[in-house]
């Protein structure tokens, strides 16, 4: 099977910084992909970056210029900076891992993070 955990949520003021951690591990040929998402009361899960194995990044656009995504992709780690938060940014973020296995690619998810932001 395969592991994905992630860790580094809390409770910041507006304006401030958290940075979320998630590695993968378990039994898997290599990592396609790790991207974070969240998911905010009574709202849909939504894409917040993502990161290939290539280095490119994407985010979307209520986290642009605010956030980044950065792996390493020798211990199947991926972090998120979030800086100048807001309370919008108020969530459970969620790290999913493409993983190849002998199967074939599959997603997993991992247990999520909370983030708070107070105004």
């Amino acid at each position: 099977q395969v592991q994905v955990v992630e860790s580094g949520g809390g409770l910041v003021q507006a304006g401030g910084s958290l940075r979320l951690s998630c590695t993968a591990s378990g039994d898997f040929v290599s990592i396609a992909g790790m991207d974070w998402y969240r998911q905010a009361p009574g709202k849909q899960r939504e894409l917040v970056a993502i990161s290939s194995n290539s280095g490119v990044t994407s985010y979307s656009d209520s986290v642009k210029g605010r956030f980044t995504i950065s792996r390493d992709n020798a211990k199947n780690t991926v972090e998120l900076q979030m800086s100048s938060l807001k309370p919008e940014d108020t969530a459970v973020y969620y790290c999913n891992t493409v993983a190849r296995r002998r199967g074939g690619v599959y997603n997993y998810w991992g247990q999520g993070t909370q983030v708070t932001v107070s105004s």
